[in-house]
């Protein structure tokens, strides 16, 4: 038996019918010059052969008695290839947006927690004669740098599928559910070792907690109580709400090199770059609505715990706090104010990184914050409490090589991610390929117009790299206008552009303003 750590149970326990917690993908693909097999089963074949290189694709849950503790990780013995892949055709003309939108509602069920937490589905009738995979698994057995190493076991770099050892014969015996009195001992066992590493973590905590809120004075060599500085209270707006089930979904991509470009003429980073895109096209997706706040937006960033090297199929991250700086108009003044923001932001992080517990006693968990959550969303208390941050904006690195899959080249590969109550809109970014990859997932009721939000993003980050290309010195500047940068096609109304068969490669759209509809007062 595997025991879950606390963080990875905790996304089972936080876990409701309206608030799913499993991430995705979405890949694009073309298939070899001249198939005419059925990619469906290849994929089928191929995933089959491999499923042994990641545990998560073999294990399923096995509940503790009472649910008193977190569940343990036990091998399927009859696993149901036919089960996690799936076949969809898109209905005709099968547009970009057709495809974004049966993302969005493949992404909104629960996975079944009596089989292995993951899912695929193959997707043939694109009008641009391409196929895609879209695939999800539960964030309690991956979080973002895990995924990418899953996608690895998957993934080739060339079009002939390197040979893969076959899996070991496994001695054990064949029972399809544990004993009762071996769970309870195990659930106590586990929960005395989490005990014990909890409390031989307390003194790194409160070193960690001491540094971060009584740091010393420069002046005086004394310590005074410092709250960090460079973030602001996150104001209310339309994102901040109670969420449902249903999910709304969008893709865009822009040049990696671009981004790159414009992070060294700035002297920024490149998570900074993408942090003011996405500051740019919600001040402009808000201001529409006429719900702009006065107040900066804050995004809360997922932060990496791994050690370098490190490819476990468990969660090991932490958040921080950044402010957008929505409230300052000129894109590059504001992308300054967020370079501030996120260095004080990295530096808590860091100072507190070592004392963040991945794993803490479970005894009586699994209840409580099953209950809490399920209460905090029924009551909807989300539509009322202060929100902590307005969205999540996510950034995960990704292979610079092209991959295959089943002999099928992955044109673009985007990140599908988890909407929460009070935080309705993800932003997930992903590197692949040269491209840098924009996966917004939300909630539909919040969000139903997600498509224009994507489109407003690359236009803020054209906006931002001719202002970057105006302001750096003249070497830098000549490298920024050297990055390739597609030009905007013509402006469409939206419903046009949203019925138009168009290929789903990147591509760069500027779109109307969208039509305003009530929303709720920003404070």
């Amino acid at each position: 038996m595997d025991h879950l750590s606390g963080m990875d149970a905790s996304f089972l326990h936080l876990e409701t019918p309206e608030m799913p917690m499993h991430v995705g993908s979405l890949m694009v693909m073309d298939l070899p010059e001249g198939h005419a097999g059925d990619f469906y089963e290849d994929v089928k074949r191929h995933v089959a052969k491999r499923l042994h290189l990641a545990r998560v694709f073999q294990r399923k849950l096995a509940l503790m008695p009472f649910e008193l503790a977190n569940p343990v990780w036990v091998d399927d013995e009859d696993l149901d290839i036919d089960h996690h892949i799936r076949h969809i055709i898109v209905p005709r003309p099968g547009t970009r947006e057709q495809l974004e939108r049966l993302v969005g509602r493949l992404h909104s069920p629960l996975l079944d927690r009596s089989r292995p937490l993951w899912g695929m589905v193959v997707i043939e009738g694109l009008a641009s004669g391409q196929v895609a995979v879209y695939s999800k698994v539960h964030h309690a057995a991956v979080d973002g740098q895990a995924g990418v190493a899953l996608a690895a076991a998957l993934l080739d770099l060339t079009a002939t599928p390197r040979v893969v050892k076959p899996p070991r014969p496994r001695r054990q015996p064949h029972r399809y559910q544990l004993g009762v009195a071996e769970l309870a001992n195990a659930a106590l066992g586990n929960t005395s070792r989490q005990a014990v590493k909890l409390v031989q973590t307390v003194p790194t905590m409160l070193r960690a907690l001491r540094s971060v809120l009584l740091p010393l004075d420069e002046g005086t060599g004394k310590r005074r109580l410092t709250l960090p500085k460079g973030l602001k209270s996150a104001p209310r707006t339309p994102l901040n709400v109670s969420i449902t089930n249903q999910r709304s979904f969008a893709t865009r991509a822009l040049p990696l090199a671009m981004l790159k470009q414009m992070a060294k003429a700035s002297g920024t980073s490149l998570n900074d770059v993408v942090l003011a895109i996405c500051a740019g096209a919600l001040r402009r997706y808000l201001d529409e609505y006429d719900c702009k706040p006065i107040k900066p937006l804050v995004a809360g960033v997922p932060v990496s715990l791994r050690e370098q090297g490190n490819q476990d199929m468990n969660n090991q991250v932490s958040f921080m706090m950044v402010s957008l700086a929505t409230d300052i108009k000129d894109p590059l003044a504001r992308l300054q104010a967020i370079h501030a923001s996120a260095a004080s932001g990295k530096k808590v992080s860091g100072q507190v990184k070592g004392a963040i517990p991945m794993d803490f006693p479970s005894f009586g968990t699994p209840w409580l914050m099953s209950g809490l959550a399920s209460l905090y969303g029924r009551s909807r208390l989300a539509d009322r409490m202060p929100p902590v941050a307005n969205v999540t904006i996510s950034n995960v690195p990704g292979p610079q090589a092209p991959f295959y899959l089943a002999g099928a080249k992955v044109a673009t590969y985007s990140p599908v991610s988890i909407p929460a109550h009070g935080m309705a809109l993800n932003v997930t970014v992903q590197s692949y390929n040269g491209a840098m990859e924009f996966g917004l997932t939300a909630c539909r009721r919040a969000v139903p117009d997600i498509g224009d939000l994507g489109d407003y993003m690359i236009e803020a980050a054209h906006e931002l790299a001719k202002l970057v290309a105006l302001a750096a010195p003249a070497a830098e500047a000549a490298a920024v206008k050297a990055a390739p940068v597609a030009a905007p096609a013509p402006a469409r109304p939206p419903r046009a552009r949203r019925a138009a068969a168009k290929p789903l490669a990147p591509s760069v759209v500027k779109a109307e303003p969208a039509r305003r509809r009530p929303a709720a007062t920003a404070s």
